[in-house]
Parts: C-alpha cells; structure tokens; sequence
C-alpha cells in the first residue's frame, strides 16, 4: 500500500450478514482499487465463507492497518447509523471525507448523511447495487453474480419476507443470468446448527415471555451464555418461524456483550424504530444491536419503555370490550337493579327479553343508566320494573370497529354503554369510562404503571410451558391433559388446568389434584369426556361443577367459568357464568390464579393474569383484592397454611388485611363448621407448629374459643407432640390416626368439660368428636394422672390405664408426660402391650369344670395380667395358671 495515496474504503455494519458482504463485494465493483474493510470482524459464518470459498473476489484489509488520515472516500453499504460502523465513525465525522450511501433501510433521525446517495425500501441493498451495476453493464463473474444472490436470498427470506420487492426479483433474475450458483446459496442459506446453538435455541424458547402490549402479543426472550455463539440472527429467526410467532426480541449476554435481535410479522410494531432508541437499528421487520456497560435488567426495563410508546395500537371492539356482557331482564324491579350495578361495581346494564338463548341480539330492549335507577329510587319507584325507564334507542357495533366508529358511536348517540355484536349474539360491551380511559391514554401517551394498580393486570403473561410439563408430570397425567384437551376442541369451548395443581408444578412439588375450568359448559363437557374414558360423573347444576372418576380412581374437578359474588361478609358465594380472567379474580391468592390451557392448537400455554409467576418466585402469598378477607375470612387461614407449608411470607398489605379483618371480628360471621374445616387442614399439615405461633401472631386462636392462648408451656407441648409422632409414624404401624385431634387436644389441653362443650358445640363437632375432646379427652389427663402419682408400674396396671383410649388419646398422654420414665412407659405399651393377646376362652373354662358366670371375666383378667407381667408365656402355662388360681 503506497503511503501517501488516498484511499477509497468500502465498509458495512458491525455482525455483518450476507447481504453486507454481497453489497461490498458489488460496490467494489463500482468503485475499482477500493479496499474492502469490516468495522469488526467476528461473523464466523461470513469469515469461514470469506476464508474458504470466495477470498479471493475481495480486496480485503483488516482495519487496525488502515490509516484514517489517508480515506478521501467512505462508501457507505447497507447502514447509515454512526453507531454500527465502529471506529470509522470517526472517519465520517470528517467534512474533507466524501461519503457515498447505497442503502435499503428506513431513515433514522441520527442517519450519516451523504455526498451521494442511493436509498430505496427493497428487501436487500445488494439488489440496489445490482441495478447500478446492471445499467452500467458492468461485467460480473459466476462466482460474483453467486456471492450477490447469497445477500438477496438471506434478506428477503428466499423472496418470502413481506418487505421484498420487485427489484429483488429482478436482480435475482440478472444474477441468475450471469451464472450464479443457487446450489451454493442453498448450502449457504440452510446451513446446519451445531450443538451450541441448538442449545442457545432452546434456552431462548424456554425463557420467552408473552407480552401483550397496546393489543399486540410480543415475546421477549433473555438468556446468558458464558461465550460466544454465531448466528444470533439466523436462530432468532429460525425460532419466530417454529414458534408462529408475530413479534420476538432476543436479548442474549454473551461474554461482555449484549446483542438485542428483534424480528416482526406485524405493520404495528417497527423494530427497526425501536432498537434505534438503544443504539441498534435496521429495518421495520428486522433490526439488531449490540450494548456494552448495561444489564440484562436495564435493556429490558429500557424496552419495555419503548415498546408502550411505539407500538400502534389495535384499537378494535373485540379487543378492548368487557366480556361477557351483564344483563338484566325488563321486567326486574329498579331496586334490583340498583343492587345488581352495586355487586357487579358497573354504571349500565343492557335490558333484555327473557329467552332461552342468552345474549341474543332480537331479544335487546335498550340499556339502564345508574342516574336513572338511582332517580327512580329516589321517587319511590323501586318495584317498578326498569322496562320502564329502559332507553331503546341503542347503537350497537360488530367486533371489528375501530376506535372511530367506536368514539363515534357513543358520543352522537349520547349512549352510556355500547353492545359488541357478532352474528347475532352480544359478546360484549364497551362503556363510556372504557372509551374515556382509552382517549386518555392515548392523549398523554401513558406508559409507567406502578406496581400494584389493576393496569397490570389488564394483561396476561404467557408462555410454552409444554416440555416442562412433561419433564415434571406422570405420563398418565399427560395423558388424561392431552385427552381433555381433544374432548373440549370438539365441543368449541376451551379448557383450564388452574390452581394448585399448576403452583405446585412449579414449585416441585406432587399434586395430583386436577382441576379443570371450562369456558362454556362444564358439566357438559365432564358428560362427554366420561364417556369417551369409560368413568362416571358427578354433576351440581347450581355450581356448575362435576366431578369425574376414571375405571382407575383418578378423579378430575370440573368448573363452568364462573364469577362469584357475595351477598354479605363471610357467604357462601353465589354464582354465574363468566370468563376465565373473571374466574381466576374470585381466587383467594395470586399464586392460585395461574392456569394452563389445554386446546390442542395452545397445549401448555401458561396464562398468568395476575403475576402468580413473580409471587411464586418472590415467595410472598398476596390476595386479589382489597376486601378478599371480609368475602371470605377463611382465606387467611389458608394464607398461613400455604406460607407455611411453601416457606412463603405474606405480604405486607395481605399482613394488614388480616389485621383488619380480625379487628372486624368478621369471623364470627363464619360457620363452626368452615373455620374447624380451615383449622384442620392446617394441624394435618406436616409439622403444623409454625401455623399455629402465626394464628396466635395474628390473634386468631380466639377464633376457636377466647380462652385458648399459645404460651410458653403449650409451645413446649406442641413440640413434644412433634417428637412423639415422628417416633410413632417410624414404627410403621399399619394403623391410621387423627394428627391434627393430637395437635388440637394441645390446644384445648386447659379447657375443663363445659369449655370443652361449647369450643366443640361452636366448631360444629360430630357428637363422636364432641365426647373424644371433652369426656375422653379429660379421663386420659385422669389416668395420666394416677400414672404419674405411681412410683413403679406395673404391666397389667400401664395396660388398664391405656387400652381403653384411642391412639390419638394415648399419644396425646406420651406427649404430655412430665417425666421421662412415664413416655417409657408409654413407648413400650405401643411396642410390646397393646396387641398382647390370651390364648385361652370361656369354653377353656368350661372344659375344665367352671360353671359360667361373672367369675369367668374376673379369672380372664387374671390371666391377662399374669401374661402382661410375663408370669405365663404359653397356653400349657396360662391352664395351670387357672388351675392354681381357682384353687
């Protein structure tokens, strides 16, 4: 290279693809002595393609010998962007360089702006140069015309991208005519994935997140590998295709560095505009970025910014109306009415005709304002039925409308509440508020919702949870999945595995409790899948609900989607049919509400409306809303139970929830028979101790009776009943016991017979349960007692004592013995006395002589005592005995 010559430099954008490097070669065509230069040079496919095949078509420098100060000309390829040229930035910057742009991407407000330029929207840049080339009837090689149909191949997707142009074609067409070889450029294009990056394409598939942001469903996926794997691009791609995604950023740290890939199908969102705002850019459908100096968690905090602002909206009814629509019949009462807008919190109902089939658009009378009914009342009028005062003059829109017909719609006809029909049928409606909230949004381009206000739950995350599903569950599991899925596809409705099934999945831990909710019929459906599988089914038509049993015991819980309501603190809820998201609503915790589907076209979708997934792994249990406790008070016990059991914590507003709601005393609205159920499931927890310290924590334990109190030696008790049911269940006795009747006899251990009663009498108690807690429970302390006033016990004495109470009492006493030669005692009675047995019968008795009579029993005992207090051991022994006995 002569030393003072100046110099004509062709360069591209940093991760150059195939359409860079075509574009080089070609503007080296139109340029002669040019010198071909990578602003980084660490695309491994382009430098092993470079390298191997075609080097010699290019006359190729490495920029660390390039002298800056000798470029009189930068040629511009496929970029304009200052920040995807590297060092050579520094070169445009310079007013003496002439800068010449060949270029296909949309314009960017921080573009280099050029001497010359040559800026078209095709679907390659090669294609632009090969046009140049073409009317200058520049001559080209077979192997050139090869290396510039690679470009056009691999940015148009082989002409099946939506940005390819007619020019596209016809430079393929000239390239063709010039010899290319298409077989390399399919070798080229459908090159192999090695292990590597088999690997990083499943990482990123299972770490994609659903985001459905202005209506738009994008999925971001971030991962981190320790190096460097080539081809982000390509597998990013690879993956929108096997995904059937519509919108996909890839955020991959590799090394030092982070590369941001983004891929869209969509008019709505242009990636090409948003990675610019990060220092990347490209083109509507495809743009790329490279960051150093920032986290995972900024880029993505920095994105989600971004993509609220950017992306255009899909303002259309189906998308933004409530469903399903809250009507009322015309002939309902106005006072009714007012309560039906007071328990569903809205400000209009749609008035109907009765009718078999619901929400049908012939049966529409108008609508009903609350300004109306609450004027009604006022005059009176709130027997009269709302048919009355019913507005029939009403617009209605199909699902397809825009936000202008929408906008128009209800402020020209003055109208409070706006049908959504399709075919006939009222799927929705859209009220003024939604409308305002929209127009709001839209005016002060609102993005920033904080944490904890019900935007961010308008909603749901989603994301392919199908290969962890079949790595954790049983395949007799899946199976049964798989089949409701099949099932429900046919009857057009769609189906849920929800609840505690789907959290324990994901906190590893068994549970074959399957619950399904059904959006539509579910106990049609629970009819139709029995039998398919041969089971039977149990329905409640009030409910909704049915239970299933398989030929082989498993049972499957089946829910109609439904909304509950309650009509006073502490109800049982009534019901009615609803959505999926309304059905999770009435849940008691967010990590309760996430739900898999299990349509076939969306098998192992997860849907996570109200953010289950971050509570799960925050370890916080949360309710829903605001007065979930005053609904339903026996939500706090499970709240301590599933902190418990999970190692969870309750959250600090759930925390002063529960304050409130004790302070309300709300409990008292309760049921004995709901709080002994709550109370129950807790003590049979495996080690219920913890529970129990947080009920008296929160002062619940005088839920039970105002005299039961967690002090030092109940604590004590309670530990010792720990130890004594660990030592019992590792005796492997084939007999099965009340736990939780241990722990609670603890609890009650103070209380004398008339407390006894009335905590029973209170918690609604079998009268069975009722004597074992009171009577029983008092003879046991009795006879534990005279135990411990007894120096030395005998066999048949230890016997006597214990062989009249039921192993809960018996453990109960070991657990409560003061001293240590007395749970010895106990001990033993369990390993060695309970099943002694006598060998000898009444018959016995009479053969040697006896008449029979209460003598019989007196002489039985004798000998069960003798054998307790190993005095006779055999048959022959226990006769004799009797013999001298008798004697």
């Amino acid at each position: 290279m002569e030393k003072d010559k100046k110099l004509t430099i062709i360069t591209t954008h940093i991760n150059a693809d195939y359409d860079a490097l075509a574009s080089m070669l070609a503007a080296q065509k139109l340029y002669p002595g040019s010198i071909l230069v990578f602003p980084r040079f660490n695309e491994k496919n382009l430098r092993n393609f470079f390298i191997q095949s075609m080097g010699y078509l290019f006359n190729m420098a490495d920029i660390k010998n390039i002298n800056f100060d000798r470029i009189e000309r930068l040629v511009l390829v496929d970029t304009r962007q200052p920040g995807r040229i590297g060092d050579l930035a520094s070169v445009a910057e310079k007013k003496e360089v002439e800068i010449h742009i060949y270029d296909h991407h949309p314009p960017m407000p921080n573009d280099i702006k050029g001497n010359h330029e040559v800026l078209q929207l095709t679907g390659s840049t090669v294609a632009i140069l090969t046009e140049i080339i073409k009317n200058k009837g520049i001559d080209i090689s077979a192997d050139e015309a090869t290396v510039m149909s690679l470009g056009i191949y691999e940015d148009t997707g082989s002409f099946t991208y939506s940005s390819t142009t007619v020019k596209d074609f016809m430079a393929a067409a000239f390239l063709l005519s010039k010899g290319a070889n298409l077989n390399i450029v399919s070798q080229m294009i459908a090159r192999e994935i090695n292990a590597q990056q088999v690997g990083l394409l499943n990482d990123l598939i299972q770490a994609a997140l659903h985001n459905d942001i202005n209506g738009i469903d994008i999925v971001i996926s971030s991962i981190i590998t320790n190096t460097y794997i080539s081809d982000i691009a390509f597998l990013v791609q690879k993956m929108m295709n096997m995904e059937r995604l519509d919108v996909i950023i890839a955020i991959v740290q590799m090394e030092t560095k982070i590369y941001v890939v983004a891929r869209s199908r969509v008019p709505e969102v242009d990636v090409g505009s948003i990675l610019t705002l990060i220092g990347g850019g490209g083109h509507a459908y495809a743009a790329a970025a490279t960051i150093r100096d920032k986290t995972i968690a900024q880029i993505e905090q920095q994105l989600f910014e971004i993509l609220h602002k950017k992306v255009t909206p899909l303002r259309m009814a189906k998308n933004i109306m409530s469903s399903p629509p809250i009507t009322i019949n015309a002939d309902v009462s106005c006072q009714d009415a007012n309560n039906l807008l007071t328990r569903y919190n809205v400000n209009a109902l749609l008035v109907t005709k009765s009718s078999k089939i619901k929400n049908r658009l012939n049966n529409l009378v108008g609508f009903i304002s609350r300004q109306v009914i609450e004027k009604a009342l006022f005059h009176k009028l709130g027997q009269a039925p709302v048919a009355d005062y019913t507005t029939t003059e009403i617009a209605i829109v199909d699902p397809d409308a825009d936000l202008s017909k929408i906008q128009e719609k209800i402020i020209e006809n003055k109208q409070r509440i706006l049908p959504v029909v399709d075919h006939g049928i009222i799927k929705g409606v859209i009220t003024r508020t939604n409308l305002l909230d929209i127009l709001v949004k839209n005016s002060i381009n609102k993005t920033d919702q904080l944490p904890g206000k019900i935007d961010q739950y308008v909603n749901a995350r989603t994301r392919n949870v199908v290969k962890f599903m079949r790595e954790r569950l049983p395949e007799r599991i899946l199976d049964i999945l798989e089949t409701i899925g099949r099932v429900v596809d046919k009857t057009g409705c769609k189906a849920f595995v929800v609840g505690g099934f789907v959290r324990d999945l994901f906190l590893y831990k068994k549970n074959d409790d399957i619950d399904i909710v059904i959006e539509g019929d579910g106990i049609a459906f629970a009819k139709q899948y029995a039998k398919l599988v041969g089971g039977r089914v149990h329905y409640y038509k009030k409910f909704g609900t049915a239970i299933i049993t398989h030929p082989d015991g498993v049972k499957i819980d089946v829910a109609s989607a439904r909304l509950e309501y309650y009509k006073f603190p502490a109800a049982l809820p009534t019901v009615e049919m609803s959505s999926l998201k309304l059905d999770l609503f009435r849940r008691d915790f967010t990590i309760n509400t996430l739900t898999i589907q299990l349509s076939p076209d969306k098998f192992g979708t997860l849907i996570d409306f109200f953010s289950g997934q971050r509570d799960i792994k925050d370890k916080t249990v949360r309710v829903l809303h605001n007065l979930s406790f005053v609904e339903d008070p026996t939500r706090v016990f499970r709240a301590i139970r599933f902190e418990q059991r999970y190692g969870f914590t309750i959250g600090r507003l759930t925390s002063n929830l529960i304050e409130n709601a004790v302070k309300m005393d709300i409990f008292k609205r309760l049921s004995g028979r709901r709080v002994f159920s709550e109370l129950r499931q807790i003590l049979q927890e495996d080690d219920p101790r913890p529970a129990i310290k947080r009920l008296a924590d929160y002062d619940l334990l005088r839920v039970i009776h105002q005299t039961i109190k967690l002090n030092q030696k109940t604590v004590e008790l309670l530990n010792s009943v720990k130890n004594v049911l660990s030592w019992y269940d590792l005796l492997f006795i084939e007999e099965s016991y009340m736990q939780w009747a241990v722990y609670f006899l603890v609890l009650i251990r103070r209380s004398n017979q008339h407390v006894s009663d009335e905590i029973c009498k209170k918690l609604e108690l079998s009268p069975e349960l009722n004597t074992f807690f009171s009577k029983k429970r008092i003879h046991a302390e009795s006879s534990l007692s005279l135990l411990e006033k007894n120096r030395v016990i005998s066999n048949s004495m230890l016997y006597k004592q214990l062989s009249a109470f039921k192993t809960e009492l018996i453990l109960y006493m070991m657990a409560s013995a003061r001293e240590e030669r007395i749970q010895k005692a106990i001990s033993g009675y369990f390993t060695k006395l309970r099943y002694v047995k006598i060998s000898i019968t009444g018959k016995d008795l009479i053969n040697i002589g006896l008449k029979p009579g209460p003598i019989f029993k007196k002489i039985l005992q004798a000998v069960l005592d003798a054998k307790l207090n190993g005095i006779v051991k055999t048959r022959k022994e226990e006769l004799k005995f009797i013999s001298n006995y008798v004697s």
